[in-house]
């Protein structure tokens, strides 16, 4: 099984325009500032398809995913306030896990690193979510600089379903659910997944 791929990623966008556009008109996506979510998706601005199918993904599969500009699309990026920097504070604190999802537009951001700060320095729940440009197994992933030290979400087929898996090796992995749920660790398994 492959990692993330950016053509996967933007036709689930463009499956879910639909969804997209009736939720931005009714606002569904708005929450109070005391929700609590399982992901807060730190991400580059310039890869918002990609973003967004990566939303509908792990929305399907069961997660409360934040993403700033579909849960608060009031936030102004080119205005960035005191006040505006500490609903973002708030959503990350109030969020279990942090996903890096790391494309070749990640670079450029400014805010991936502050968020990755942030909730690395407030909890352990921190991973990367590789997004390859084209079909990349997940073996030959290798972080770069820091983020080599955490650990990387891929997919895994067990038991006949589509599972997100939370990789340290290829021997050390936790399913993404008990990693977020319950706090589990990424321990060794028998089963090698590479």
């Amino acid at each position: 099984m492959s990692l993330y791929n950016s053509n996967y990623l933007k036709s689930l966008y463009r499956q879910n325009l639909n969804t997209i556009n009736e939720n931005a008109r009714t606002k569904m996506f708005s929450t109070s500032t005391t929700s609590m979510f399982d992901i807060f998706l730190s991400h580059s601005y310039l890869d918002k398809e990609e973003v967004w199918g990566l939303y509908f993904d792990l929305k399907r599969k069961g997660y409360n995913v934040y993403v700033d500009w579909i849960v608060d699309p009031h936030l102004d990026r080119s205005n960035v306030t005191k006040e505006s920097a500490q609903l973002v504070k708030t959503r990350m604190k109030n969020s279990k896990s942090l996903l890096l999802a790391v494309s070749y537009n990640a670079s450029v951001s400014k805010w991936m690193p502050w968020e990755l700060g942030f909730v690395d320095g407030n909890t352990d729940k921190c991973a990367i979510v590789p997004v390859s440009e084209g079909d990349v197994n997940r073996a030959s992933f290798k972080g770069v600089e820091y983020l080599a030290l955490y650990p990387f979400v891929t997919k895994d087929s067990l038991l006949g379903t589509e599972n997100l898996i939370i990789v340290e090796s290829p021997s050390t992995y936790v399913s993404m659910y008990d990693w977020i749920k319950s706090n589990a660790k990424p321990t060794f398994k028998s089963r090698s997944i590479f």
